[in-house]
């Protein structure tokens, strides 16, 4: 169970309840955020939302996702339990959005686990002039585009859909089991 908040007490009561991972939506606004978890010894998903002010998107969310890291290890979160989240559709114009997505895999350079909330987003609609409710496709093309470019984990909302997109993206890049034959 994991649960979207960007205040510790809310992490803790949350925790506490049983939930077992907790996506910080603020990536540690909350100074005692790390410190609740490194406490419960759950993963937390450190997200980018803030709005850069680099000339080059991906070197402004490095930096500052590097950053988010170091503060969690700080206050004692294993480096197992980080996931970082680049924030796809927080602070950022349509073309960052795509961008980050393309250039994903300068993101592994941080040695954490990558996690890409793309489903239907606001960056879908604009470019295909659609709903939240009618934007499964896009959702299936940013997501196996995020996979290819090395997104360890993906957010939907369409599950069965983007197991399946997932699968088969996995097939083609020659990851996960493989029917006999």
């Amino acid at each position: 169970i994991s649960v979207d908040t960007y205040k510790a007490a809310t992490a803790k009561a949350a925790l506490e309840t049983g939930a077992n991972i907790i996506n910080d939506v603020s990536g540690g606004a909350d100074p005692e955020m790390n410190r609740i978890v490194a406490s419960h010894g759950v993963p937390v998903i450190l997200m980018h939302c803030e709005r850069e002010t680099t000339a080059d998107i991906m070197e402004g969310i490095t930096v500052t996702l590097k950053r988010k890291k170091a503060n969690a290890l700080q206050a004692g979160v294993k480096e197992e339990n980080i996931i970082l989240d680049p924030g796809i559709g927080f602070n950022k114009t349509l073309a960052e959005n795509l961008e980050i997505i393309n250039r994903l895999d300068s993101l592994k350079s941080l040695g954490c686990p990558i996690l890409i909330g793309s489903s239907r987003k606001s960056v879908i609609g604009k470019v295909l002039d659609l709903p939240p409710q009618e934007r499964l496709h896009g959702t299936s093309a940013t997501v196996a585009a995020a996979i290819l470019r090395g997104a360890d984990i993906v957010r939907v909302h369409d599950v069965k859909e983007m197991v399946q997109v997932s699968r088969m993206t996995d097939a083609i890049m020659g990851r996960g089991e493989l029917p006999s034959g």
